[in-house]
């Protein structure tokens, strides 16, 4: 048999390029060749069950994939599907309703009522979820009348009491408790009639909503009742008994059960805190933000009003972007559109205005910028090429005076200055005064062991002398004494060796003694105004400059 690298040989070197590329994109995510052994909707349930949970990124490669290889409307629909369920899982509601969407726009195509059903009920928990409430509306209604032309009756009464629970949680939201009551009574009825077994998730979700709307009607007794009948048919660790258990937490502190009221409340936490339910976080938080306030735990009363408020503007931010696109969500529109005109007008004269202003300034800052980078390239190399006089306060040596960055070791104090300066003999300080100077035109101070312990020790002399003279005589403390050694020496080698220019900047700052990159390019910064490999590139454009301008004087 012709092994698999022999096969994978032969289709590149026939294949054209746009089919080679569609073959690596299916080859990245779940096999989609396998279709003799499994379905195309085993791989949909499969992603969604297991992949989703486990490896979302790869969810999105597959349905992705799904979506390219469908051979049917059919399956571009359930492909598309998919994808919107995953973004919806993921938080991007942005995406996930373009999803839906487009296989809504797929379906109404094609002769599918029950997928009709299936998308529109999808769009209207999408477009309620973002605050688009008569969007979410227009799609329950549009449900509602495609689920009477199923024939198959315990399908249709299924879609019905699933539709009409969405209906409850849109009316909820409005505030309009009564009607929330007869659609969710109206699902159950339908349930009913579908034969729907009384342990199924579907019918516990129309409960809580109940034990919901009847605490908000602050009914508590009753409320606890639909609680418990929706908290006996869930699971550990779903969403729903996440907000059963912060109903029944919300029920005991309007009773002023402390115990109680932590308890389920700790409950209710445990499931939020691993959830992406930003609705759940958010009420979750908010009750136990009550419960501390109640009992006068300011501190942590404190602590979960800041995650209830994080959970609160993750839920702004994430329909902001609906509410600002969308015409049926703004209030008075007419009325404010004269304003907002004249409020664009002004705004763009202040922008036009800004930006000018930005260009000045930032033209005004490069240009210091090169003369302070050219006057320090000249005095370098004034240096280099045998000038001997010190310039100890030249303009560029004032610059590295005021560096405040590596802390290398310890300070004195002005009395232990004002002390060393009586017990110190003017012979002794001479003497160091020359031994600084022999120390300044090696390279020690590149030593990574570098400390004043250190060089005292290589001076031969105590720590106490050596701080004083170098306060007094180099008009810095060690630190800085020491990372203006550093920084002159590498400019130095900058400006006059290119090999330097080539080097990473990990290397420079090793070279000259920093213990990492990171605080070598703050010092470097603060020095030159320039990071080193900005720096690096203006010293290769001002010497190209100059070769330039020799080539046409030689013409």
């Amino acid at each position: 048999m012709m092994s698999y690298y022999k096969i994978r040989i032969i289709i590149c070197f026939f294949m054209p390029k746009n089919l080679l590329q569609l073959l690596f994109l299916l080859a990245t995510a779940i096999p989609i060749s396998a279709q003799k052994k499994t379905s195309f909707d085993q791989i949909c349930e499969k992603t969604t069950v297991v992949t989703s949970h486990k490896n979302l990124p790869a969810a999105f490669k597959t349905a992705d994939s799904l979506y390219i290889t469908a051979q049917t409307s059919q399956e571009k629909i359930k492909s598309l599907i998919l994808s919107s369920e995953l973004y919806q899982y993921s938080g991007n509601f942005k995406k996930a309703i373009g999803y839906s969407e487009s296989a809504h726009s797929l379906i109404s195509q094609i002769d599918n009522t029950e997928q009709m059903i299936y998308i529109c009920r999808l769009l209207a928990r999408q477009y309620r979820q973002v605050g688009l409430y008569e969007r979410s509306k227009k799609y329950i209604v549009k449900g509602l009348e495609s689920s009477k032309l199923i024939t198959d009756s315990q399908k249709s009464n299924e879609m019905a009491g699933l539709l009409n629970q969405e209906m409850a949680f849109y009316e909820m939201e409005l505030g309009n408790y009564s009607n929330a009551i007869q659609d969710i009574e109206a699902s159950l009825e339908f349930f009913e009639k579908a034969k729907i077994s009384n342990k199924s998730k579907t019918i516990a979700v129309s409960y809580q909503a109940l034990g919901d709307i009847y605490f908000k009607l602050n009914d508590y007794l009753v409320s606890e009742n639909y609680y418990r009948k929706a908290e006996a048919l869930l699971k550990k660790g779903s969403c729903t008994l996440g907000l059963i258990y912060n109903g029944l937490g919300g029920i005991r502190l309007k009773q002023k059960n402390w115990k109680e009221a932590e308890m389920y409340l700790k409950k209710a936490e445990k499931i939020a805190d691993t959830s992406r339910s930003l609705k759940l976080r958010k009420a979750v938080y908010s009750n136990i933000n009550d419960y501390y306030e109640d009992i006068g735990d300011t501190f942590k009363a404190s602590l979960y009003a800041v995650k209830y408020v994080r959970a609160y503007d993750s839920i702004t931010v994430r329909n902001q972007e609906f509410f600002t696109k969308n015409p049926e969500n703004t209030i008075n529109k007419t009325v404010k559109n004269g304003g907002l005109n004249i409020v664009k007008n002004v705004a763009i004269i202040i922008l036009f205005v800004s930006i000018i202003g930005l260009i000045i300034f930032f033209r005004t800052k490069e240009k210091k910028q090169r003369s302070k980078l050219r006057s320090i390239i000249r005095t370098r190399q004034q240096l280099a090429y045998g000038s001997k006089e010190r310039l100890e306060q030249s303009s560029h040596e004032i610059e590295f005076s005021n560096i405040s960055v590596e802390e290398i070791e310890e300070k004195d104090s002005d009395a232990d200055k004002k002390r060393n300066e009586s017990l110190m003999t003017s012979e002794t300080e001479s003497k160091l005064l020359e031994l600084l100077e022999d120390f300044e035109k090696g390279n020690l101070y590149n030593s990574k062991s570098m400390s004043l312990s250190f060089l005292s020790g290589e001076l031969n002399t105590n720590t106490k002398y050596l701080s004083y003279v170098i306060n007094q005589h180099k008009s810095a403390d060690f630190k800085s004494y020491i990372n203006r050694l550093r920084i002159n020496y590498i400019v130095d080698k900058i400006i006059n060796d290119e090999k330097y220019r080539q080097y990473k900047i990990s290397i420079l700052a090793d070279e000259c003694g920093f213990s990492s990159h990171s605080k070598f390019a703050a010092v470097f910064k603060a020095v030159t105004d320039f990071s080193p490999s900005a720096y690096i590139k203006h010293l290769d454009s001002e010497n190209q400059a100059d070769k330039d301008v020799r080539f046409r004087e030689n013409d």
